[in-house]
């Protein structure tokens, strides 16, 4: 069964900053774009980053644009996400998401709290 272990959230600060790391296992990690996702209460899942196959290509929300950035490693079946400049409206769960397509595959982690505060 695959595996999406997600790690790195806590309480910080604003403007403090946090990195996210996302192991998967049971997977062709290679093969999948990997993402995170954010859910703040009462508020629809939304894709906070993406990341292709071969770390060649990202996509970012426009709120964090120029402040979180994601890689990937996939020698440690790893995603990351790097998150600067932490502001109150970034509290949220974290998700990791893996996805492929032909066949069709999306895989989710259990979530990380992320919440920004004084």
């Amino acid at each position: 069964q695959v595996q999406l272990v997600e790690s790195g959230g806590g309480l910080v600060q604003p403007g403090g900053s946090l990195r996210l790391s996302c192991v998967a296992s049971r997977l062709i990690f290679s093969i999948y774009t990997m993402g995170w996702y954010r859910q703040a209460p009462g508020k629809e899942r939304e894709l906070v980053a993406s990341i292709a196959t071969n770390g060649g290509s990202t996509n970012y929300a426009d709120s964090v644009k120029g402040r979180f950035t994601i890689s990937r490693d996939n020698v440690k079946t790893t995603v990351y996400l790097q998150m600067n400049s932490l502001k109150p409206e970034d509290t949220a769960v974290y998700y990791c998401n893996a996805r492929k397509l032909s066949p069709s595959y999306n895989y989710w982690g259990q979530g990380t709290q992320v919440t920004v505060s004084s």
